[in-house]
């Protein structure tokens, strides 16, 4: 019983953290407002959450990794591929070693594997903690992608580190080229089970369908098993079940773009993934702040170990850790953006400072930096505590909290009218929407034509037909007539998009006015409620 209320109390305040976050005035990211109800809940209770490592490891790390490969734009990743694979493979190697060289002199107590193991969970960065922070200010598209095709890869890239380090730090040994052999069968062989596995699936799954009938339950619960089979079966095959994860959902937006499943699949699969995203996440920051009390005496233990004695040593290794880690970034996003980003666009400005500092500043730490630190091992193979536990989670914690609160106030900012180089993927839009409106004429004319053969009433065909391309063809008038400015476009855009809303919303408050009012059933009245919810979701996107 204790278990159900521990959980029911974190999900109490992953809600309450949300409605926080809206109603307080200062624009503050929503996951400090759930390490803040966490540490209060670890206050004020007289029990602790105790999770083992590895089951926390797949309880969060798979749904959340197969989500940012399955959403992620692939397209605009694969076009800023030099810069997204530099930030996130190139970065992470240069901060793990930079860090955890530093990190090691900061602190002698610390062993130098551990201290590798530190600087592999902080070198990832989550893009859905600086989406919270920059909500209230517009961020340059093409900078969100590069930012999520980093995060999506440094995932992976930095744990894998992870797993090295904590292997040399129970062994004891580190040999540069069994490590190197490992991490290619790690690696290539975590990406082979996550791609098979999800091919193999989605074929199955659309052969039954196409045979069978599809039931929307079972595809929803096929997608949420896929990552948590291939972490499985990647970690049985002794590769990486984060690989496999990402892998896994890189492969899913691929094998869906056949376009098999039901629309109304795909809206209640996307609600199920946004819950589980919201939790899962929100979860993660509650655990972090639960477990800030206790920790923090372990790890101020640990810190007189080291010869000091007053606990707000543990401040200025924080703060030296965030400075360094913001230097290295810097660093380098200087040297690479400004190689990568404008190669092949001809005379494309240079990356100003402004954007530099905001990309360094927009490496924000967060759920897999937690989630990565909380695999430590407990303790050694001989039975023994795990050195430097407590002190490497309360450092990560630390991080993840400067991190936020830093770019919560310098990145609004320095977002601010911020431009960059774009990607000018307005034009292929419009071509698009014109090319789609044209097959749905093509394919009205001959439906209409296949069901009307023969029929006495074909004139009422004709009709209906003549109304649906009559839609399709205002489309194609209105795409090909752009020919004004992206801004105007946009302005355009918005006010027809407000006034679809305004009418929508007064349908929907007349058909509840018919219902109270009993001139309306309540079943046609959800049937009718639900249709209108699904053009909003259009025209709110």
């Amino acid at each position: 019983m204790q278990n159900v209320t521990i959980i029911l109390v974190l999900l109490l305040a992953v809600i309450v953290s949300g409605i926080l976050s809206r109603v307080v005035p200062i624009p503050l990211p929503r996951p400090l407002f759930q390490i803040a109800l966490g540490a209060v809940i670890g206050l004020v209770a007289d029990w602790r959450v105790t999770l083992d490592p590895e089951l926390f490891f797949l309880l969060f790390l798979p749904p959340l990794l197969f989500l940012d490969g399955w959403r992620i734009p692939r397209e605009e990743l694969f076009k800023d591929g030099k810069a997204v694979l530099g930030l996130a493979l190139g970065l992470v190697v240069f901060t793990v070693l930079g860090m955890g060289l530093f990190i090691n002199w900061l602190i002698p107590s610390m062993p130098l594997a551990v201290a590798f193991g530190l600087a592999a969970v902080i070198s990832p960065t989550d893009p859905i903690a600086v989406s919270a922070i920059a909500q209230r200010v517009s961020i340059p598209k093409r900078m969100m992608h590069i930012l999520e095709g980093e995060s999506l890869l440094n995932d992976a890239s930095g744990l894998v580190c992870l797993r090295f380090a904590v292997a040399a730090a129970l062994t004891g040994a580190f040999s540069l080229q069994e490590a190197a052999m490992n991490f290619l069968w790690v690696a290539i062989g975590g990406v082979v089970v996550g791609v098979g596995l999800t091919w193999c699936v989605a074929h199955a799954k659309s052969f039954i369908s196409h045979r069978f009938g599809e039931d929307f339950g079972s595809q929803i619960l096929i997608s949420l098993l896929i990552p948590f089979g291939s972490y499985l079966l990647a970690e049985h095959l002794h590769c990486s079940g984060i690989l496999a994860a990402v892998a896994a959902g890189l492969t899913m937006g691929f094998v869906e773009t056949t376009g098999d499943l039901q629309a109304t699949t795909r809206i209640r699969r996307n609600t199920v993934w946004d819950t589980i995203q919201f939790t899962a996440n929100g979860i993660i920051f509650v655990l972090l702040g639960e477990q800030l009390p206790g920790i923090l005496d372990g790890a101020a233990e640990t810190v007189r170990l080291t010869g000091h004695h007053e606990p707000w040593w543990l401040a200025v290794y924080i703060l030296a850790i965030n400075i360094g880690l913001a230097l290295l970034r810097f660093l380098w996003v200087m040297v690479w953006i400004r190689i990568t980003l404008n190669r092949g666009e001809g005379k494309a400005p240079t990356p100003s400072w402004r954007l530099i500092t905001a990309m360094s500043l927009a490496g924000v730490r967060g759920a897999i930096t937690l989630a990565g630190v909380l695999t430590l091992p407990l303790v050694m193979n001989d039975g023994s505590p795990f050195p430097a536990r407590d002190l490497a989670i309360f450092l990560a914690m630390g991080v993840i909290i400067v991190s936020l609160i830093a770019a919560s106030i310098g990145l609004p900012p320095l977002l601010k009218d911020l431009k960059m180089p774009e990607e000018h993927g307005h034009a292929a839009e419009e071509h698009a929407r014109v090319a789609a409106a044209r097959a749905a004429i093509t394919a009205v004319e001959q439906a209409e034509h296949e069901m009307a053969e023969g029929r006495h009433d074909a004139d009422i065909y004709v009709a209906a037909a003549g109304r649906i391309m009559d839609y399709y063809r205002h489309r194609i008038e209105r795409g090909e007539a752009d020919v004004e400015d992206a801004k105007t476009i946009q302005h355009r855009e918005k006010i027809e998009r407000d006034l679809a809303l305004v009418a929508l919303q007064a349908e929907r408050r007349e058909i509840y006015r018919m219902v109270r009012r009993r001139r309306l059933g309540s079943e046609a009245a959800r049937k009718l409620v639900r249709e209108l919810d699904l053009l909003e979701a259009r025209f709110g996107t």
